[in-house]
């Protein structure tokens, strides 16, 4: 739960951009974009969230090809060129034609997705799941 984040019981919190909203955290050393928000101050709002009164922090964020554009208006914004990297094996497809992805647009077109087994689950109503890294046996896992 958030409030085991909040106070070191739980080490990783996976938030949506509405739950990452209400987030006031005092130390947040790491921020993950899965995706990048379409309109850059959405950006600056979240990364926002580390390296707070002084403290180090970090924000990385996973680009696919469609949120190239999306890269370009933070940059613009913040008036920094942000440091790109790819990883052997993820390279982007430049014969692949970017999807256009309108500034302000929800890239999920509904807020209803299915779970596993066909219902309906409205994504406004899900709970943040917690992750116990507790377990003692770990062997168990998929990497």
């Amino acid at each position: 739960t958030l409030e085991k984040f909040k106070n070191g019981k739980t080490k990783i919190l996976v938030a949506t951009d509405i739950a990452a909203r209400g987030l006031d955290i005092k130390e947040l050393p790491f921020v993950i974009n899965l995706e990048l928000p379409n309109v850059p101050e959405d950006y600056v709002h979240r990364i926002g969230r580390t390296g707070r009164a002084g403290n180090d922090g970090v924000a990385i964020s996973l680009v696919c090809v469609d949120e190239f554009k999306f890269l370009i208006d933070i940059e613009k914004l913040i008036d920094k060129k942000l440091i790109r990297e790819s990883f052997s094996g993820f390279e982007a497809d430049l014969r692949v034609k970017p999807q256009p992805i309108r500034r302000g647009q929800n890239m999920n077109k509904s807020s209803e997705r299915d779970d596993r087994n066909g219902n309906k689950i409205d994504k406004k109503e899900r709970k943040p799941r917690e992750f116990n890294s507790d377990k003692k046996d770990e062997s168990k896992r998929g990497r």
